[in-house]
């Protein structure tokens, strides 16, 4: 199943409902709304600095990823970029495509 990494930002007022409710009862929404959508939370942890959260997910495909973005980010309280993650296999198997592609000014 395709993994997509979270990257997440909480708005004041999700930072404060977050303080309130507490970290574990995020990463249970996020555990909910995950197999909800047919996927699977791998990991949840928050950070420091320019992010505040990154969360692993498994879903079905980008359909499902995009769905659970846009759910979230259109909350108000968190803004949420989403990273297609690919297995090094994924990347053998790209490296084997030979795309017909000239860069500007070449032709």
């Amino acid at each position: 199943m395709p993994r997509f990494m979270f990257i997440v930002n909480y708005a004041p007022q999700g930072a404060k409902a977050l303080m309130e409710a507490g970290g574990s009862a995020r990463r249970t929404a996020v555990e909910k709304a995950a197999s909800g959508m047919g996927g699977k939370l791998e990991t949840f942890d928050f950070a420091f600095g320019a992010d505040d959260a990154y969360t692993l997910i498994e879903l079905p495909d980008e359909r499902a990823a995009a769905a659970l973005a846009l759910t979230v980010s259109g909350s108000g309280s968190t803004r949420v970029r989403v990273a297609v993650l690919l297995t090094p296999e994924d990347i053998d198997a790209a490296a084997q495509l030979k795309p017909d592609y000239s860069p500007p000014g070449s032709r």
